[in-house]
């Protein structure tokens, strides 16, 4: 097997709270993802995933631990990574194309020499026409799709989603899943997607890192073999729902465990 182009090794976080407790949100977590490969990290609200990110792209640095991206360790916020998190995060004073743009804008390259680029991506995403929108004349589904396609445009080796389907119905969450799968199949970019969704998780990823409670570790690493390309007819296999029931017993038997103590 090739080297891994995420190494997390040993990677701990403490934070400290107002009150001057210390508050563990990561404990000796350790685990690898390769080039191209799709993995979905899930577990209860509060065990770190949102932080892990956060450390895999440079933006916090673990108390203990260490983090390598493509070989290189990562002491500051890292290039060549696409974001995409809950809420899309679009300037309402810009419409939909400039909203894509604005990663290259902050990179200092000419914005025009990416605009075909752009409208490519916003085509990708289902939203050609609407390149002279402004954010608040669309859907928070359509407006995440406006979210991926920036975090398409400078072609990102990696792609990190925190929930970024979380705050949406459960239709166009699925509309959405489908859409990013076909993105992925067609760009095979190394995605670390978070969520809270267990079937979401399944339903996209090569591999399921189910977390543990605070302080988080990786309980289980589940490799979801189900053929690719994939539909919410995958949802019908047999596997899919015995993956579920595994890593709701995995996540509900570990807090039912914490709240008894």
């Amino acid at each position: 097997m090739s080297e891994p182009y995420i190494r997390v090794e040993g990677v701990s976080k403490v934070f400290s709270s107002l009150s001057g407790d210390d508050i563990c949100a990561l404990r000796d977590l350790s685990f690898s993802v390769q080039s191209r490969e799709f993995v979905t990290i899930v577990g209860p609200s509060g065990c770190g995933k949102s932080t892990l990110l956060r450390i895999v792209a440079g933006l916090l640095q673990p108390t203990s631990g260490a983090v390598q991206v493509g070989g290189k360790p990562v002491s500051k916020p890292i290039k060549g990574a696409g974001f995409v998190f809950q809420k899309p995060v679009l300037f309402d004073w810009l419409k939909v194309l400039a909203n894509v743009l604005i990663p290259v804008e902050l990179a200092g390259l000419n914005k025009r020499q990416y605009e075909d680029k752009a409208r490519k991506l916003l085509s990708l995403v289902r939203l050609e026409g609407f390149e002279n929108k402004y954010p608040k004349e669309l859907s928070g589904g359509m407006q995440q799709r406006v979210s991926i396609a920036r975090a398409l445009i400078l072609d990102p080796d990696l792609l990190i989603m925190d929930e970024p389907f979380g705050a949406l119905d459960a239709l166009t969450r699925d509309d959405l899943n489908l859409e990013l799968l076909k993105i992925w199949q067609e760009t095979k970019k190394t995605v670390l997607f978070v969520t809270h969704n267990i079937g979401e998780a399944i339903l996209l990823g090569d591999r399921v890192l189910v977390f543990s409670e605070r302080p988080g570790r990786v309980g289980e690493s589940i490799s979801i073999d189900l053929e690719r390309p994939r539909s919410i007819k995958t949802r019908t296999d047999v596997r899919f729902g015995e993956w579920e029931v595994e890593i709701y017993n995995y996540i509900a038997s570990r807090h039912t465990t914490r709240a008894a103590v």
